[in-house]
């Protein structure tokens, strides 16, 4: 474990038990190299989600792509050395980003209103700080700025950012509200920015931009605990032509209204020694008078500490979804990590009174749900999602009523393919919110029109210009000459298809069920019997002659090789299996991904994979290949699966910050450790059935919305005994290493009995 890391306290276990569940979280995880989380303050799927910022990299540089800004995807960098300040929206684990909205930085001495660069630093207001000064912990971070010893501390509410600054004595103290600032900024990304100064303490203002979310509008309120004395602000826009007739007054300077697309404000203070300023910052996707409302109903004082407790125990109550035993406080503080993480990637995006902006850039208002945006559906299907059926059934259903929304809102009736505060962003391939509507129908899950959800289904699955559809629709496949990454495509139209197939027989609809199972079996038109691979197809139905298994780029894939795409059939695994020749070709053809040598040329410019997150040729880094090592439970050697997902678990995941061996990608890769280190899978979300593994806890307790809680006991755990010997549900012994959904939601006892030998 990284020593410089500042980790919270931990509680010891009582009874087997973890005491104080958000204890063992540590946010500094994955904030290096390509974890790219942040490590700052937010509640459980908070709207607000503040933390530092640690440079200001720009997306290009003289029209040229800047590969440095992928390190800063959630805005900290865990080796730099300065803070530019702390902004209140952020990704978690995105290998693309945007946001780093309404950035602030407190100051004592000369005014500064450029934030320097980080080789020279006191050119601008940005600050030295460093580690040893710095606690994270759910809900909570502080940290010296050493420029100014000024002690920074933030907390959260759902919508408002709560900062404390610790001032020196000083008659020159300033906080600086930079509204240039963002993540992955470029030139003429802001398109405008406007503050009104509503008296000596409060100020209101909004922030237009044009990145991911190409039109995004950031509305906020700020208070200040005590009044400032002086105010102004400067425009980094360059000379504006035209000026209206605001040319007559003095804007800069102690004037109420200000606007720019490039604005950057002040507000002095005279301060005592260890005097304490807190600030407010509401947020709201719909008007400055609702941040003004949702920072009076969730942040009516200014009693910081009881905002951080409050922030604590909404933390300690989410985690306590799942309470477990570890063998060791290393896998503890992981565990509870990436629950963290899984809380904080889909975020609330609706004001207290339910309005929000849709994706038709109109106001609408949720009834009867709370809406939600930050959808990277790509990623999070696959587990996050079915994780959420087990232990946040109904805020998935509110998630899935969003997707409708957004179904009804879209121009193209499309449901999202990746959301983001009100816009579609298009990123990544297929039409995954299918699966997380089949799989919460498939489980029961209340709250949402199915009926609806189906039609939405069928109507996206059927719109021919999207991304090579026509094609697939009337060929059965994706040729590679008239759509790129074709096999990735086709492979996941198929599988989505059958996950529309699942939803139509849920409510016994015939028609759509057989039309989609037929759809669900189009892998079979790019399988080569010759090479025994998926391979890309061009429009005159020949495969394409220059093919390389090993490579991911111009060969039909996306974050992937054919020798990992070719298994992603999760649907119909046992077609696939006679696809390939066998259950004895099978279990070699996954014997030899996980033991081959992956030569470093066909990764080496892929910005999120690196050596340590690739074992064989397999990468566990990119999503694609997550359900793989449970593939060998239609072997008959389950154990070698039972053997990998070990050592991913204990390889792949380190409480230290380049601990991830790739994007958390919004949660994804925290959910896939998450179910791992239980023991079960959900290898088709769509499905009611989960495939075993081997389990990392000593015991897991997990409370269900039901009431019911479902255990998870081993006998013989170590870090030895990977080995699955015998599996008991209830008492009974398991014939096949599955389970059910409802073998969960029903509570109850599975019990592993582990062995070092394998069974």
């Amino acid at each position: 474990m990284n020593l410089l890391i500042v980790l919270a306290a931990f509680t010891a276990l009582q009874g087997g038990i973890v005491k104080s569940p958000a204890k063992y979280v540590n946010p500094f995880i994955g904030t290096e190299k390509m974890g790219h989380t942040y490590p700052g303050a937010t509640t459980p799927f908070g709207m607000v989600q503040l933390s530092p910022d640690t440079d200001t990299i720009s997306y290009s540089i003289n029209g040229v792509y800047n590969k440095d800004v992928y390190k800063y995807c959630a805005g900290y960098q865990y080796n730099d050395s300065t803070i530019v300040g702390f902004s209140h929206t952020h990704f978690s684990g995105t290998g693309h980003s945007d946001l780093g909205d309404i950035l602030i930085m407190p100051t004592t001495g000369k005014l500064r209103l450029n934030p320097g660069t980080s080789h020279n630093h006191k050119d601008g207001f940005r600050s030295l700080f460093n580690h040893k000064t710095e606690k994270a912990e759910p809900g909570y971070y502080s940290v010296i700025l050493n420029d100014y010893d000024i002690r920074a501390e933030l907390t959260a509410t759902t919508r408002v950012g709560i900062h404390k600054y610790t001032f020196p004595k000083s008659d020159e103290s300033h906080i600086i509200l930079d509204l240039v600032h963002g993540i992955y900024n470029y030139p003429g990304k802001n398109i405008w920015t406007h503050l009104r100064v509503e008296n000596d303490s409060t100020i209101t203002g909004y922030r237009q931009t044009n990145g991911w979310g190409r039109t995004r509008t950031q509305y906020f309120a700020i208070k200040f605990s005590k009044p400032f004395n002086n105010y102004g602000y400067k425009s980094f826009s360059g000379e504006q032509i035209y000026k209206g007739f605001w040319r007559k007054f003095n804007q800069e300077k102690n004037f109420p209204e200000m606007a720019a697309p490039q604005l950057r404000a002040f507000f002095d203070f005279k301060t005592n020694s260890d005097e304490e300023i807190v600030v407010k910052v509401a947020l709201s996707p719909v008007s400055t008078r609702n941040a003004l409302l949702n920072m009076e109903q969730e942040a009516p004082h200014s009693d910081f500490s009881r905002y951080k407790n409050e922030a604590f125990s909404l933390w300690e109550k989410e985690l306590g979804k799942i309470e477990i035993e570890a063998l060791n406080e290393e896998d503890l503080t992981n565990f509870y990590t990436s629950l963290y993480h899984s809380f904080i990637g889909t975020t609330v995006y609706m004001d207290v009174n339910g309005e929000y902006k849709g994706v038709d850039q109109n106001i609408h208002k949720a009834i009867g749900f709370t809406n939600y945006t930050t959808l990277s559906l790509w990623d999070t299907y696959r587990a996050l999602h079915p994780l959420f059926n087990i232990i946040q059934q109904k805020r998935n259903s509110d998630i899935i009523n969003s997707m409708l929304a957004h179904y009804d809102q879209s121009v193209h009736k499309m449901l999202p393919v990746w959301s983001h505060h009100a816009n579609e962003n298009w990123c990544m391939i297929g039409y995954h919110s299918v699966s997380l509507l089949a799989d919460a129908m498939v489980k029961n899950i209340k709250g949402f029109d199915y009926e609806k959800a189906l039609k939405a289904s069928v109507t996206t699955a059927k719109n021919r210009y999207y991304d090579g559809l026509k094609e697939y629709i009337a060929k059965g496949f994706v040729p590679e000459d008239k759509s790129g990454n074709s096999v990735s495509k086709t492979l996941e139209y198929a599988y989505d298809d059958w996950a529309i197939a699942m939803m139509a027989e849920r409510i016994g609809n015939v028609q759509v069920f057989n039309e989609f199972i037929i759809r669900s079996i189009n892998y079979r038109n790019l399988f080569d019997k010759e090479s025994g691979f998926m391979r890309p197809k061009l429009s005159d139905g020949s495969f394409k002659k220059e093919f390389d298994p090993l490579d991911t780029h111009g060969q039909g894939f996306i974050e992937g090789n054919a020798w990992n795409y070719s298994l992603y059939v999760p649907h119909h695994t046992y077609d696939l299996v006679k696809l390939m020749g066998g259950k004895k070709k099978f279990e070699n053809y996954l014997d030899t991904l996980f033991t081959m040598h992956l030569p470093d040329r066909y990764f080496e410019n892929t910005e999120d994979i690196t050596r340590e997150g690739i074992m064989g040729s397999y990468v566990h880094g990119n999503e694609p290949s997550h359900h793989i090592a449970y593939l060998y439970n239609i072997t008959d050697n389950s154990w070698k699966g039972q053997k990998h997902i070990r050592n991913i678990l204990e390889t792949k995941y380190k409480a230290q910050t380049d601990g991830l061996s790739g994007n958390d990608d919004c949660g994804q890769m925290s959910a896939w450790y998450i179910f791992s280190s239980l023991g079960f899978y959900p290898v088709a979300p769509g499905s009611t059935t989960y495939y075993l593994g081997s389990p990392l806890v000593i015991s897991a307790t997990i409370n269900l919305e039901n009431g019911n809680t479902f255990e998870i006991k081993t006998k013989n755990q170590s870090v030895n005994n990977i080995y699955v010997k015998r599996v008991t549900l209830n008492g009974e012994k398991l014939i096949s290493p599955y389970i059910s959904h409802s073998d969960i939601m029903s509570g109850g006892v599975i019990m592993f009995e582990m062995s070092d030998k394998p069974h």
